[in-house]
């Protein structure tokens, strides 16, 4: 694993301030200041288990009932209501109560929550982040003229009511909490990640916010102290202990949900519910459930419906679209991605020469590291001079050239790594008859012309694509890179984070194509001085690059073992990290 220090300044973007602050949202800050500083300022969420059970509990509550009568005009009479909205001015603070019960003249707030309540030596109470959430509810409806005194919640998977009273004492604490939440979502800065949290693994943004792996890395500079939070909180951050704290794995080792490839030209996608119907002219060949794929692909001319493309960007599924032979124009995405000020940040910093080098050496150096390893696993004798020079090349890009000189020094890497790539080809050839062999002279393109450098530059549009997803899912914009300059339909930040991964991922799913005899000479068709796979050759291998792609690798940094897909999101969001100064440093992938 690479790292190398940048520290590049957090950009503070101009940005509106809301005009009120979501009660829920106090009770996230309470929770945890980074989770509120991801979603109420950034923009960033994810659903997991317990978030979509909550949105299923509130489907009732949710739903208006009577309006409250105005405080003036209450009886004796006992009511309840639904879903009633109010404000303060005072605080600025916007709330949906969930129930409201009147009796007696008097109001009491019923907030609705999924779990059960704290338990402690002298019974059962509320959570920090509840209580406050509710005695917030209390002051809102004093602010609005009426008569309360307490609040309940009803915890729903214990079917228990817990009651809680607006003391003064809890009342200045809701008031810290209110003041110290708009203090931070003018910062510039995110909190640091909680230590060790038992909140994390339970965590639906842990994907997103990667406690510890944050942790493990380190922040650098750090913050002015006059811009640390002034309320503190339970479980709340505490001095981080560094590289030798255990990096919890919070997220799945692997994407369960699988890619979509159609490959057959003609093809009609249109959907049925929560069903894609893949039809050839009216004959309906497959059914696939939308929730069980993360990607669809299509390669050539494939035609998809209005109403399946407005389903998929719903479901924030992306649509990738390749040419016939392989070659990737793009994707289709909805409007998950929020965090416009990740954009600014990589906006402003792409412009910084010194950054751009340094960020590209440690790329490129990562790439020649990668390639030298595959060589070294790999080969059948891999050659000394080449090994030997490769690792020479290597610490020279990693001291960050002139561009320049940086595309010598991985032209000239490349040259060796695809001279000595013969070694790692394990079959056979097929006899002075047959029409192709899988001999490797060396890497050509534009059109390839032989199998291998035809597999390859698939591999690579293969993996193009999935970078592109994994910076879009980020929130980057992936045309503009930081080595790879700006051209016109041109993923070029995709390009450069790639770049370690081509042996890992693309070639190594080449070769083990070719090794395993999933692809075959047969499977390959010339034309015109180029070669290219017929259809078959082609799913075999997508079923190749798919196998690759699942293959569990341990992270040297963090020494958790995830997918090659769920790793490329992980770097891409350490590099968002880092950007916006959250960590010091961007961890290049270098296997061990």
């Amino acid at each position: 694993m690479a790292t190398f220090p940048i520290f590049p300044q957090p950009v503070a973007p101009a940005r509106d301030i809301p005009e009120y602050l979501p009660a829920r949202m106090v009770n996230e800050f309470v929770y945890c200041p980074r989770l509120f500083y991801l979603e109420h300022v950034r923009g960033e969420f994810l659903d997991s288990v317990d978030t979509i059970e909550g949105q299923h509990l509130h489907r009732v509550v949710d739903k208006e009932g009577d309006s409250l009568p105005a405080a003036a005009d209450l009886g004796e009479d006992a009511l309840k209501t639904r879903s009633v909205t109010l404000t303060s001015e005072r605080l600025r603070v916007i709330a949906k109560l969930d129930v409201v019960e009147v009796r007696n003249g008097e109001v009491t707030p019923v907030d609705t929550k999924h779990g059960r309540p704290r338990e402690t030596k002298s019974g059962i109470e509320l959570w920090p982040s509840d209580k406050v959430q509710l005695v917030l509810q209390i002051l809102l409806l004093r602010e609005s003229g009426y008569r309360c005194e307490e609040g309940l919640v009803f915890y729903a998977t214990t079917r228990q009511r817990v009651r809680v009273v607006a003391t003064p004492e809890l009342i200045a604490e809701t008031e810290r909490a209110v003041a110290a939440a708009w203090a931070l979502v003018a910062q510039p800065i995110i909190p640091p990640p909680l230590e060790d949290s038992p909140k994390c693994p339970g965590c639906s943004l842990a994907p997103i916010c990667l406690p510890d792996e944050v942790n493990r890395i380190g922040r650098q500079p750090e913050p002015d102290p006059d811009q640390l939070l002034l309320f503190e909180v339970e479980g709340a951050a505490a001095p981080r202990k560094g590289a030798g704290s255990e990096v919890r794995r919070l997220l799945a080792p692997r994407e369960e949900r699988k890619p979509l490839y159609l490959n057959t030209q003609g093809l009609r996608v249109g959907k049925s519910g929560g069903v894609l119907q893949v039809r050839e002219k009216e004959a309906l060949l497959q059914e696939v459930r939308i929730h069980e794929i993360c990607q669809v692909n299509l390669m050539g001319n494939i035609q998809v419906t209005t109403q399946a493309i407005q389903t998929l960007c719903e479901a924030e599924i992306p649509v990738s679209y390749f040419s016939q032979g392989g070659w990737f124009y793009g994707t289709t995405n909805g409007l998950a991605t929020k965090n416009v000020f990740l954009r600014q940040a990589q906006y402003k910093l792409a412009e910084e020469a010194w950054f751009c080098r340094r960020l590209a050496g440690a790329l490129i150096a990562g790439k020649i590291r990668n390639q030298r390893t595959q060589l070294l696993r790999n080969h059948e004798e891999p050659p000394a001079r080449v090994l030997s020079e490769m690792k020479d090349m290597a610490d020279a890009a990693d001291k960050g050239p002139v561009l320049e000189s940086l595309l010598g020094i991985e032209g000239n890497a490349a040259r060796l790594y695809f001279g000595a790539l013969q070694g790692l080809i394990k079959v056979e050839s097929q006899g002075d008859g047959a029409l192709f062999q899988f001999d490797f002279q060396g890497r050509n393109r534009r059109p390839p012309r032989d199998p291998i450098n035809a597999l390859l530059s698939l591999a690579y549009s293969m993996l193009t694509k999935d970078m592109t997803i994994a910076c879009t899912a980020v929130g980057f914009d992936p045309m503009l890179g930081f080595y790879h300059r700006p051209r016109h339909g041109r993923p070029a930040l995709a390009l450069d984070l790639m770049e370690p991964f081509r042996p890992l991922i693309a070639d190594s799913a080449v070769m083990q194509a070719i090794n395993t005899k999933m692809v075959q000479p047969e499977d390959f068709v010339s034309a015109a001085g180029a070669v290219a796979l017929r259809p078959e050759g082609r799913k075999a291998f997508y079923r190749a690059y798919e196998l690759r792609m699942d293959t569990l690798v341990t992270h040297p940094l963090f020494d958790y073992r995830v997918s090659y897909r769920r790793l490329l999101e992980i770097q891409a969001r350490l590099l968002g990290k880092m950007l916006q100064g959250e960590i010091g440093s961007y961890p290049v992938f270098v296997t061990r």
